[in-house]
């Protein structure tokens, strides 16, 4: 994933979970903190998709568990992009 691709993502995650500029998301987990919950995950599957203009499958969206997953999710589904 680009480097742009990555600030994209972490981007979509601070503003979904009302995170400072700066915040560190490498290490966020779902439910390791208190807006990471059912609804905020659905707020941040919504954000990604529209942040990379991709609509993620059940399984990405169940499989969605930290920031590194994300990122490995969301680098599939640009790979596939790129796909002739």
């Amino acid at each position: 994933m680009s480097p742009d691709h990555l600030r994209t993502l972490a981007q979509a995650f601070r503003d979904t979970f009302d995170l400072a500029a700066d915040a560190a998301v490498e290490g966020l987990a779902y439910q390791g903190i208190a807006a990471w919950d059912s609804v905020g995950h659905m707020r941040l599957v919504a954000a990604i998709e529209t942040a990379f203009d991709l609509m993620l499958d059940t399984d990405d969206v169940i499989g969605m568990s930290d920031f590194a997953k994300a990122v490995e999710i969301v680098g599939r589904h640009l790979d596939e992009g790129l796909s002739p």
